[in-house]
């Protein structure tokens, strides 16, 4: 483990037991060396930096007043769990973050008993700590359940679903909302501490008990006006929360996320509650919170490649080509100008989709609806019916959660939302829970869906041109994360013939078949087959749906071999053609046909490349497929060839 002059504390804390240990006074040396060695670490590795900064001293409250991992102790999303990390025996492998073979940058249950739940996508903490609080009471148990939630992950409609079924429940829940889009004055801060301490007392607790059973003795009358008084009083002095409270949650705060003083006595109050039912505990926090650049720049420093400790300077990269989002940005932009019916959507994503450009130019056109993939579908739904041509700008990932809006609001009624799926594939460092694995699949079952796929960022642009034009039915284009391949642009997009494909090189005994950007892949594996005497034809298919079927049925009697390659799960283009090939007999005649897919297991993170060496998918991968196809040898072929 990294020992430094400059961490006496964090250098004597492994585990939260060893935290325990120290005395209540050395907690904010203790908070100081742990914001140190983040920043330390995430300069180091790239990773996200502001969310963590702002919770290290709520981290440390936790796991000093809390026996994790007995107390179960989950964070959603996973964003802000690098100081968790660094003191739940993770430390000396900090610095592995996001990298091939290391730490991931979310909570993982595999990774440590210290994370109860996995967490790549936002809002799931209350629904996941209700149902453990739940089996620890079936199971007799007297552990507590804490759920960590951020505001933003609160705009999420299953948050409130949770809030609901916790509040009508018994079962003791904390949960801690991380409140970072808003600041407390100095004043007000030590008066809502003070008043949450009041409020979390046990005397408090138990004669706002007593209160309740007298009132409800009262008369009807009597009884409605004390508890309307009681709620006026306690939304007075804690700003806003009868939300909660209507909900049926003891509501305390807003207290100061970053005070110690503040923040112990208040959880620990809501540990030795004796009251049954949920408490929420409302923190204010401030993201970046202790590294100035990212104070100032929250949204930056939100995500960080690797950077300059001492200015704040990220490294540059070396792009050769502008990456599929901003192309895919820039190419909407240059078709909203032509075409004000254009609108577009992000569900809280404007700068990872590319959408704040479009949003810059064209701020009444752009909706950022919060972290609401729900919402955001049919919203899109409801502007299609009115003859507008809305964009869903959203990760493929991210639009899984509403797939059931997608099912009835758009494909049944053969709307034209225009689904924009980015990081399509495998993603890199984010990992499993952020690839883009299933859209194919889950999208291409759905009668009336229009799927395609851009080969290259120039492809790209001409889709987003097609998908402008298709106004009779939904569409869905998929591209990855990353640059292009530095292909010149197109000055404008022009849209494709709906359901056909291209063929980019001519062979005669081997045709590689492509969806999507494995094409340069398969351009390389054909230069290697045909130095081992293989002629090699390569296709692009573009559409999954509707599929081109003169194109696949041609591939498949001029050719001895066919493979589709895909950057998807199995059950979807590959599927698509061997449903096709069946049906029209292509495979009685003897054609050596293979679906290339992503491997049925979740990979983790590394970079792309090296995942996608993994699943198979590289040059070599498809190579060896082809041999393996014709049932030869690749190695004796490749020594026949040399010789």
């Amino acid at each position: 483990m990294p020992q430094s002059s400059n961490t006496p504390l964090l250098d004597r804390v492994i585990f939260p037991e060893d935290l325990r240990r120290l005395e209540t006074s050395e907690l904010r040396q203790l908070a100081d060396e742990l914001r140190q060695e983040m920043i330390a670490a995430v300069s180091q590795t790239g990773g996200h930096l502001g969310a963590g900064l702002g919770v290290v001293e709520l981290t440390v409250a936790l796991h000093y007043v809390f026996s994790t991992p007995e107390d179960r102790l989950i964070w959603d999303v996973g964003h802000q769990a690098y100081p968790h990390k660094i003191i739940t025996g993770r430390r000396d492998r900090i610095r592995t973050l996001r990298q091939g073979g290391g730490l991931s940058g979310f909570t993982k249950r595999s990774e440590s008993d210290y994370d109860p739940f996995g967490a790549g996508h936002s809002s799931t903490s209350i629904s996941a700590g209700l149902g453990m609080a739940i089996a620890r009471d079936l199971g007799g148990k007297k552990n507590h359940v804490v759920a960590v939630i951020g505001d933003g992950a609160m705009s999420a409609g299953m948050a409130y679903e949770a809030l609901n079924n916790a509040g009508a429940m018994d079962s003791n829940l904390i949960v801690v909302l991380n409140d970072n889009d808003m600041s407390i004055a100095p004043p007000v801060g030590a008066l809502s501490a003070y008043l949450a301490r009041l409020m979390t007392g046990k005397s408090y607790l138990s004669l706002r008990e007593i209160g309740k059973q007298v009132a409800a003795h009262l008369p009807r009358r009597l009884h409605e006006q004390a508890v309307r008084a009681e709620e006026f009083a306690r939304n007075m002095i804690t700003h806003g929360g009868t939300l909660f409270e209507e909900l049926g949650f003891y509501y305390v705060g807003p207290i100061d996320g970053h005070n110690l003083d503040h923040l112990l006595p208040v959880l620990k109050n809501v540990r030795d509650a004796k009251r049954k039912g949920p408490i929420l505990v409302h923190c204010v926090t401030q993201k970046g919170k202790g590294y100035p650049p990212a104070e100032v720049s929250a949204d930056k420093y939100h995500g960080v490649v690797k950077f300059d400790v001492a200015t704040g300077a990220q490294v540059k990269s070396n792009a050769k080509a502008p990456s599929y989002t901003k192309v895919f940005a820039e190419a909407l932009v240059q078709e909203a100008r032509k075409d004000s019916k254009i609108v577009a959507i992000t569900a809280a994503m404007p700068s990872g989709t590319g959408l704040d450009l479009f949003g810059n130019l064209f701020p009444t056109r752009c909706f950022d609806v919060g972290i609401a993939e729900q919402h955001a579908v049919t919203f899109a739904a409801g502007l299609a019916t009115e003859g507008y041509k809305p964009f869903v700008a959203i990760y493929s990932t991210f639009l899984q959660r509403a797939y059931d809006q997608v099912v009835h609001d758009v494909a049944l009624q053969k709307l034209p939302v225009r689904f924009a799926m980015d990081r399509a594939g495998l993603v890199g460092a984010d990992g499993a829970t952020h690839g883009g694995s299933f859209d194919v699949a889950y999208l291409g079952c759905l009668p009336n869906m229009i799927l395609m796929a851009a080969a290259d960022e120039a492809d790209l642009v001409h889709m987003v041109a097609t998908q402008v034009a298709v106004d009779d039915h939904p569409t869905a284009l998929r591209y990855p994360r990353g640059e292009g391949m530095g292909l010149p642009m197109p000055l404008e997009g022009q849209p494709l013939e709906i359901g056909k494909g291209r063929i980019v090189r001519e062979g005669h005994k081997v045709a590689l078949l492509s969806y999507g950007t494995r094409l340069a892949e398969c351009l390389a594996a054909a230069d290697e087959l045909a130095a081992l005497g293989l002629s090699t034809t390569v296709a692009d298919a573009r559409f999954a749906k509707p599929l081109d079927t003169d194109l696949l049925l041609r591939l498949a009697r001029e050719h001895e071999v066919l493979i589709t390659i895909e950057e998807g799960s199995v059950g979807g283009f590959g599927s698509f053609c061997l449903q096709a090939l069946a049906d029209h007999g292509a495979l009685d005649r003897g054609l050596k046909v293979r679906a290339m897919v992503l491997p049925d297991i979740y990979i983790d993170h590394d970079t792309q490349a090296a995942m996608y060496a993994v699943a198979g998918l590289d040059r070599r991968g498809i190579v060896a497929k082809v041999f393996e196809a014709l049932g030869k040898d690749m190695a004796k072929e490749t020594v026949k060839s040399s010789a």
